[in-house]
């Protein structure tokens, strides 16, 4: 099985990398198309030099290593992306070989999780309007979307994993809810400057609390993503 999880940034998406990295029959990936994504947009990013040295930036050679043998000859492949490097023009006819799963998260949290890392995101970085366009183009392909929802995760790890591998044909492992503290081996060269609450972590996160306050600059951002977030979050995933 090679499950592509779409993700924005700033969701839980990194934990839950870890969640599957940490078994044994899985390999992991850590957004392989940030490379392309980079040189195509010309974007100025964090460590963007380390990135496009490390990855290819031609979304073709992704797509060929996404859908070619699995590493460390394990049975099933994770693949973490980002809505986001998904740009006009790159390829997008290997998804219907992939089990897509769209993890959201209100994008009240986003924008201030973004924002303490890098200010005044925009409505395009941080992937609400992607993610839409994205399950639409899976729903037309395959017929259906898995979408899961972070808040969930985080208030039953236990529970929405187990609901997640049955919508997905997986039998459940219960080492995707812990994980040694510290970077992982699938891990992306910008790790140093994105994880670090997650490298102190050994599982999920209890509950969040209240949404947080956007700042008025960025309500506007807000306003933008939350009619993509409700409208897939009307379909998530829930226990029974």
């Amino acid at each position: 099985m090679r499950i592509a999880m779409w993700s924005g940034p700033r969701n839980l998406s990194t934990a839950l990398m870890y969640a599957f990295a940490n078994r044994g029959d899985f390999a992991a990936v850590d957004e392989p198309f940030y490379a392309a994504y980079l040189a195509a947009t010309g974007l100025d990013h964090p460590m963007r030099a380390e990135i496009l040295a490390v990855q290819p930036q031609d979304p073709d050679v992704v797509v060929s290593r996404l859908l070619g043998a699995v590493p460390d000859g394990k049975a099933h492949f994770y693949q973490k992306h980002m809505t986001q490097h998904m740009v006009p023009g790159f390829p997008r006819g290997w998804m219907r070989d992939v089990v897509n799963v769209f993890l959201i998260r209100h994008p009240a949290r986003v924008i201030a999780s973004y924002s303490a890392k890098r200010e005044n995101p925009t409505l395009d970085d941080i992937g609400f309007w992607q993610q839409t366009d994205l399950f639409d183009h899976v729903r037309r392909m395959q017929g259906k979307a898995v979408v899961i929802d972070s808040n969930d995760i985080r208030a039953n790890p236990d529970g929405m994993l187990r609901r997640l591998c049955d919508e997905i044909g997986l039998a459940f492992d219960p080492a995707m809810l812990r994980w040694s503290a510290g970077g992982q081996e699938c891990d992306g060269v910008w790790a140093p400057h994105w994880y670090g609450a997650v490298w102190k972590s050994m599982g999920f996160a209890g509950l969040e609390g209240p949404l947080p306050e956007v700042p008025e600059h960025l309500r506007h951002v807000l306003d933008a993503a939350l009619p993509h977030y409700q409208r897939l979050a009307e379909r998530r995933l829930r226990l029974d």
